[in-house]
């Protein structure tokens, strides 16, 4: 079934939502990959420490980061891959919450990106014990891939969207997410406490 939209992932710096150091964009067509982009992004300064546990996770460290963007400098870019799709993120809550945390912590506008999780889709899609991203990227046919790879990662949930939409015979995500009982979010930047 053709569906159109932006599969994203992030990787973290840290346990703070705002350090970014990695991200995957993957375009879909007609419920096939017609363009990816990968980038390295630097953290905030004030979230910028890269903690072991994190590097264990994906392999990036502070040097490898050093020369790439801040925030401010990579979020035309990534708003431009995006344009006016609905992008889908696997566990959306994590990934939005980057931008979002990001945005605030950078001053600078938070996209309202209209979403939808691929976990909620899974869940609703295949019967599993756990709807980590491998096992529910293996449930819809995609084989082994780069877990914490960000550009692997959008991939993987790109297949998951790609092959509920099948599953379900719907031919928009707008479709998939009515048809699961779903609802697609918009991101809004984080209310300002006063």
């Amino acid at each position: 079934m053709p569906v159109d939209f932006t599969a994203i992932d992030f990787e973290t710096a840290n346990s703070h939502p705002s350090s970014a150091c990695s991200v995957g964009l993957v375009r879909v067509r007609a419920g096939a990959v017609v363009d990816r982009v990968h980038w390295l992004i630097r953290p905030p300064s004030t979230h910028a420490a890269f903690l072991p546990f994190n590097i264990r996770i994906h392999g990036i460290t502070a040097a490898m980061v050093a020369d790439a963007s801040d925030w401010a400098g990579q979020l035309s870019q990534l708003r431009d891959f995006i344009g006016d799709d609905v992008t889908i993120a696997h566990n959306a809550s994590f990934d939005m919450g980057v931008i979002r945390a990001a945005c605030a912590e950078t001053v600078t506008p938070t996209p309202r990106l209209k979403y939808l999780c691929s976990v909620q889709v899974s869940r609703k899609t295949y019967e599993l014990a756990s709807h980590r991203l491998p096992l529910a990227a293996a449930a819809a046919g995609y084989g082994e891939f780069a877990h914490h790879n960000a550009l692997a990662d959008a991939e993987a949930c790109a297949a998951i969207i790609s092959d509920a939409a099948q599953r379900h015979e719907v031919d928009s995500v707008a479709a998939l997410a009515k048809k699961t009982g779903l609802r697609i979010q918009q991101l809004k930047a984080i209310p300002l406490k006063l």
